[in-house]
């Protein structure tokens, strides 16, 4: 009887590990560190409805919205779980590039090592807005009314430290003005901030402002990338508008904890990129002001997000950011 019991010792042990690698055994979450209705929230949605059945296939994904600090709140959550595929980050410039470089003392994670990196989902650019209500037509026109002003104009975007903070940061710095930052929890925060005008412009992600801007309760003075952009081809760019060299986009990465199995890094980048090649899900994500990101490996996204931290700790440089003000 013993000698039975030791001979399936070996057996019974193993089972146990089988399970453990049995990858997917549950649904898997896309946590996003931002309110419904925003851009990163978009782009996880219509991704993970096309991804889903290429990870496996009765696989299915779930959205978890855990918003707060421009993402962070969300990618600290997702450094802390098991790295075993089922919980993963889309992420975006806020939490792991702009956050990072204007908040280090405060951001609880490495953008870089404490993440497996999967895919880039896609972006770009920020889009400086103002109210429908309001008198200015262009970027000369606000600049002058921010100039002249007795009081800092209130600006807002989505948290202290992110993309939209950095971005018009920027703006202001570059055209020599001052303004009041006011952050938000979340694109659709501010933007319905600036439909009840009580904010005065903002920095703020393509996805996110264009249905407002097609609805006319807010209006577009000029787009951050380098070229005009096909969703808004009237609208300048601020190199056209007066600032040369300008040239600042968001974007959306996938990423799980570190220490996630190579073999699951992989088959998940796999998955991305089938759903990204589809050309339904292409023209959806560009309809919704995200541009699709070229193929990428999870080597190619760590080299990119190591890429746009650096730009982003050069802006904070340049502009003495302090958090609060513009």
């Amino acid at each position: 009887m013993k000698r039975r019991a030791l001979l399936a010792a070996p057996a019974l042990l193993a089972l146990p590990a089988r399970a453990q690698g049995s990858f997917p055994d549950r649904p898997v979450t896309f946590v996003v560190g931002f309110l419904p209705g925003g851009s990163v929230d978009t782009g996880a949605r219509l991704l993970a409805d096309r991804m889903a059945p290429r990870i496996a296939p009765n696989a299915r994904i779930i959205i978890e919205n855990r918003p707060g600090a421009g993402g962070s709140l969300g990618a600290e959550y997702v450094a802390r779980q098991n790295p075993d595929g089922h919980v993963l980050g889309v992420h975006s410039a806020s939490s792991h590039a702009t956050n990072p470089a204007a908040l280090p003392d405060t951001v609880r994670y490495d953008p870089i090592n404490d993440f497996s990196h999967i895919a880039i989902l896609g972006g770009g650019p920020m889009v400086i807005v103002v109210p429908g209500s309001s008198p200015h037509r262009n970027v000369a026109e606000l600049v002058a009314a921010a100039k002249a002003a007795r009081a800092p104009m209130l600006w807002g975007s989505s948290g202290s430290g992110g993309i939209g903070h950095l971005t018009g940061s920027l703006f202001a710095h570059r055209f020599g003005f001052q303004g009041e930052f006011v952050p938000y929890r979340g694109g659709s925060a501010v933007l319905e901030a600036m439909r009840k005008a009580e904010i005065d412009f903002s920095a703020e992600v393509m996805a996110s402002a264009l249905p407002h801007l097609r609805d006319g309760s807010s209006r577009p003075l000029a787009v951050t990338g380098p070229t005009r952009h096909p969703q808004l081809p009237e609208v300048p760019t601020l190199v056209e508008a007066g600032l040369p060299g300008f040239d600042i986009i968001t974007w959306n990465v996938i990423q799980g904890p570190r220490g996630m199995p190579d073999a699951t890094q992989q088959r998940l980048n796999r998955a991305a990129m089938e759903a990204m090649a589809e050309p339904e899900l292409r023209r959806r994500l560009t309809l919704a002001g995200i541009d699709p990101a070229d193929p990428s490996t999870p080597a190619s996204t760590r080299d990119f997000v190591a890429a746009e931290l650096a730009k982003f700790q050069a802006i904070v440089r340049e502009t003495g950011l302090r958090l609060g003000r513009g």
